[in-house]
């Protein structure tokens, strides 16, 4: 079976200071993956080299079956600007961009998707809400059914369920595993090692470079995170810089 996702020699970083070196490996089309280590040391700086949003100073990401463009991509929220005017019901509706275009107007069936894709985490009701109203909880209940619109077959989630209520926390497990049901494939970036052990077959442990890629129970193994821990506690501002001059992917 062909790889959805594969990193060749992939080196990604900011202002050629090096975040993820010399990267190698693949992802099957339908995995779930759970994407650990410690702060810093380059987790989301992957998922945007995924996504398009950062070109690698060296190596490739190949992709199969998916545009970059096409990617179902969730960053943290802190990147994420709550102070626009937008309903939810707005918010969802741009998961439907790729069909309509920036100003397209929704048809009947995209008004319907939208409504359901609330009723499928847990927000009925909450379509003309401002979002600026609502808590981390529900705000990050309205990015899932955003991704549902967007029906990708490829997913990105960048700390998808820091600090939420036990409720939301499950009700969003759930999607992402009938998301795997459905034989799509999903790379979360995840800091709960419990939570991984129980919910991602395959773990990618990144210290800047890799350190393990398997099966979560093997991955994350008392040796493999104390390597990942001694990389990380060497790491300085004096890295040295690549001789990429490029600039970051529009």
């Amino acid at each position: 079976m062909s790889a959805a996702l594969e990193f060749r020699d992939v080196t990604l970083g900011y202002e050629r200071h090096p975040a993820v070196h010399h990267l190698s490996g693949a992802v099957a089309p339908g995995e779930l993956l759970a994407v650990v280590g410690p702060n810093g040391g380059g987790k989301s700086t992957l998922l945007k080299g995924i996504a398009g949003v950062l070109r690698p100073f060296s190596g490739e990401v190949q992709l199969e079956g998916v545009a970059q463009r096409d990617i179902a991509y969730l960053p943290q929220q802190s990147d994420v600007d709550r102070s626009f005017p937008l309903s939810v019901f707005d918010l969802v509706a741009m998961g439907h961009w790729s069909k309509t275009g920036m100003f397209g107007a929704l048809g009947t069936d995209d008004h319907d998707a939208v409504l359901h894709a609330l009723r499928d985490v847990g927000l009925d009701g909450f379509a003309e809400r401002g979002i600026n109203a609502l808590s981390r909880g529900q705000f990050q209940r309205v990015l899932f059914a955003r991704l549902l619109l967007q029906d990708s077959p490829m997913i990105l989630l960048d700390e998808p369920f820091t600090a939420l209520d036990q409720r939301t926390e499950a009700d969003l497990i759930g999607v992402v595993q009938r998301w795997h049901e459905e034989g799509r494939t999903v790379v979360a970036v995840m800091h709960d090692l419990d939570l991984v052990r129980r919910v991602f077959p395959r773990s990618l442990l990144l210290a800047r470079e890799l350190v393990a890629w398997g099966k979560s129970e093997d991955v994350l193994c008392t040796e493999n995170l104390l390597t990942a821990r001694t990389l990380g506690a060497g790491w300085g501002d004096d890295a040295a810089r690549c001789a990429f001059t490029g600039e970051v992917a529009a």
